[in-house]
């Protein structure tokens, strides 16, 4: 069995290699916290180039848009990798981007632990 900072670990490169995999680019860092029925990875400079041109062109708004029905079109891949990788059943998922500082959270509600 794994630590906790083992499966933090785990999930950061898990979902820092789906944005690689889905977006062309995975973000050049990425960490988890972890708490008793929460995870959220941190991904920091993610944006591609063609969305950094429509940042620089004043478009902000569709590459967030654009990023967040993404998101939700992927959330059965993260799930599913965060499920696997910590052992409980993802309840909620949800995810969000900044502009400046360019960084990305993606947020996972763990069902509750038995016991």
């Amino acid at each position: 069995m794994s630590t906790i900072t083992e499966q933090g670990l785990e999930v950061a490169n898990a979902i820092t290699k789906l944005h690689r995999q889905y977006y062309g680019r995975g973000a050049a860092s990425a960490r988890t916290v972890m708490g008793r029925d929460h995870l959220i990875v941190f991904l920091e400079d993610i944006y591609t180039t063609l969305e950094r041109t429509l940042i620089d062109d004043g478009k902000w708004q569709t590459v967030r848009t654009t990023r967040k029905e993404f998101q939700l079109s992927l959330r059965d891949a993260f799930v599913d990798r965060v499920e696997t990788i910590t052992g409980r059943r993802v309840i909620a998922f949800m995810s969000e981007v900044h502009l400046d500082p360019d960084i990305a959270a993606e947020l996972f509600v763990l069902a509750p632990e038995s016991g």
